[in-house]
């Protein structure tokens, strides 16, 4: 249990903090700092480091959520509806993140490496807001887990 919970929280620390910093930190100084084709290349880079993070982060988090459910909770029916929550909107988060990947993230690849800013910027502006409702919604499932006990 102590190991199944510990890198459960590892893995959405990870995943929801990297979110977390790149939109609250990274993009308001990216925005200040940068014109777009550096700006645009930044963040080529900075997706290249953390989202093979995130792909970790979506390995792990559901193989440890399910090996606690049903190796210490006792199965679906016997935990609480947050964490029926928690495995919903996580399974959201990671389709969300699918989709960044193969269209957006990929579009982007192919615009900065084609010098396309215009292209490259409204890829990048997809993805910036798809990121946006993964980070509220692990947020709000930060929240139920925090929660949980009081369901």
């Amino acid at each position: 249990m102590t190991v199944a919970f510990t890198l459960h929280l590892l893995a959405s620390t990870v995943w929801v903090g990297g979110m977390f910093f790149a939109w609250m930190a990274l993009r308001p100084v990216a925005l200040q700092l940068l014109d777009p084709p550096q700006r645009l290349e930044l963040w080529m880079g900075v997706f290249d480091r953390f989202f093979p993070w995130v792909w970790v982060s979506i390995l792990i988090l559901p193989a440890t959520g399910f090996w606690m459910i049903f190796s210490v909770f006792g199965g679906m029916a016997a935990v609480g509806i947050h964490v029926h929550t928690m495995l919903l909107v996580g399974l959201v988060m990671i389709v969300i993140f699918l989709w960044i990947w193969f269209v957006p993230r990929a579009g982007l690849r192919r615009a900065v490496d084609a010098k396309d800013w215009a292209a490259g910027g409204k890829h990048l502006g997809r993805i910036r807001r798809l990121i946006g409702i993964n980070l509220i919604l692990g947020m709000a499932v930060v929240g139920f887990a925090a929660a949980g006990r009081w369901f």
